[in-house]
């Protein structure tokens, strides 16, 4: 678990399946952005199922991103409040000092600050590891996400061309450096 700014990251479990569909239903902007919707309960179990694999192997450590405490629970740092989105470390091979991260958030999470604060959180926590570069890499037309990387320290680095039809449009590339000293620099 990742405790941040009013938020915790922590594994996925089947017990989110439920609000996973309920959170991805009807939204048609994550949808646009992830490319990878659930649409009923055996979906979402099988989405869960996925990020549990990707623990288990260390390439993909896929967090559900919850709002830290609850009301009735504002003392307790572990307590849970409601799902906002998700956020992942991914492409992550032993050695390399590499990886990618992605996110997404709920409709109902939107303009709170909720992806910077995890990005934040979870840069942190993978610089800790021992990672040195973070890369994050969105369609050119997803402003959102690039104020959220711009914002995070994730400095602009390149197009890459688009590669349908997974990859329909440019893809803008940022990364941010972990530095020798432990602080985190961009590039």
């Amino acid at each position: 678990m990742i405790r941040g700014d009013a938020l915790l990251l922590r594994p996925w479990r089947a017990a989110d399946a439920a609000e996973l569909v309920r959170v991805q239903r009807g939204d048609a902007a994550l949808r646009r952005w992830t490319g990878a919707a659930v649409d009923d309960e055996a979906g979402a179990l099988a989405w869960i199922a996925g990020q549990a694999r990707g623990w288990e192997t260390g390439d993909r450590l896929g967090f559900a991103v919850v709002a830290a405490g609850s009301p009735g629970t504002p003392c307790s740092p572990d307590a849970e409040g409601e799902l906002l989105g998700h956020i992942t470390l991914k492409d992550v091979v032993p050695g390399d000092g590499r990886a990618e991260v992605g996110y997404w958030t709920a409709a109902r999470a939107r303009g709170r600050g909720v992806a910077p604060r995890a990005l934040t959180a979870l840069t942190g926590w993978a610089f800790g590891r021992g990672l040195t570069r973070l890369e994050l890499l969105h369609q050119m037309d997803n402003t959102a996400s690039c104020r959220v990387a711009v914002k995070c320290g994730f400095e602009r680095a390149g197009v890459l061309p688009a590669a349908p039809p997974e990859f329909p449009l440019d893809g803008c590339l940022h990364a941010r450096l972990r530095d020798g000293q432990g602080r985190m620099a961009s590039t």
